[in-house]
């Protein structure tokens, strides 16, 4: 029996992402975070709305200094204050959540902007970059935020490959 892979592109969909530019590991400083790259990529293909995880006080600029502050904010399992923040997904079918993977885990803002949220009856598909990590443990971290949603099948992309990833995009959508 063949296994037919579900159609979610044609859902009414939002991306929901955290996305960092500055210096980033292995690939120096950016102007665009790789995994707002990656989102992008998924409204191309999807046409689903997006939106920006932003904390009010942004991490540093400096990679190693960005490090302390998120090993900080997870040892404390703190909330930081967002820029803004997205009150409701009731419009929406699937919810792409999309983050870098920081020590194995979502960066703490898209933790207090996701626990805003009812997720009863969603459908989430996580995407991730990274440099050896994948999917960390995002999914299962998701599972226990995202209650009453279907966490399902994740994408991760290397952070240095985000350029040339469109085509994985696509075979995962």
């Amino acid at each position: 029996m063949l296994f037919e892979k579900e159609n979610y592109k044609d859902k009414k969909s939002i991306i929901i992402y955290f996305s960092r530019a500055d210096e980033n590991y292995a690939v120096g400083y950016i102007d665009k975070g790789n995994t707002e790259v990656i989102a992008e990529y998924i409204k191309e293909l999807t046409d689903a709305e997006m939106f920006k995880v932003e904390r009010k006080i942004p991490y540093s600029k400096e990679y190693r200094a960005c490090v302390r502050e998120v090993e900080d904010e997870q040892e404390n399992d703190e909330r930081p204050e967002l820029a803004h923040t997205l009150d409701n997904i009731d419009n929406y079918e699937v919810v792409y959540i999309g983050a870098p993977v920081y020590c194995g885990l979502l960066p703490q803002p898209m933790v207090t902007q996701l626990e805003k949220l009812n997720w009863s009856g969603k459908v989430v598909r996580p995407f991730t970059t990274h440099e050896g990590s994948g999917l960390g443990n995002i999914p299962r971290q998701l599972e226990d935020i995202c209650n009453g949603a279907k966490v399902v099948d994740g994408l991760a992309v290397r952070g240095t490959s985000v350029k040339n990833a469109k085509g994985k995009v696509e075979a995962w959508i």
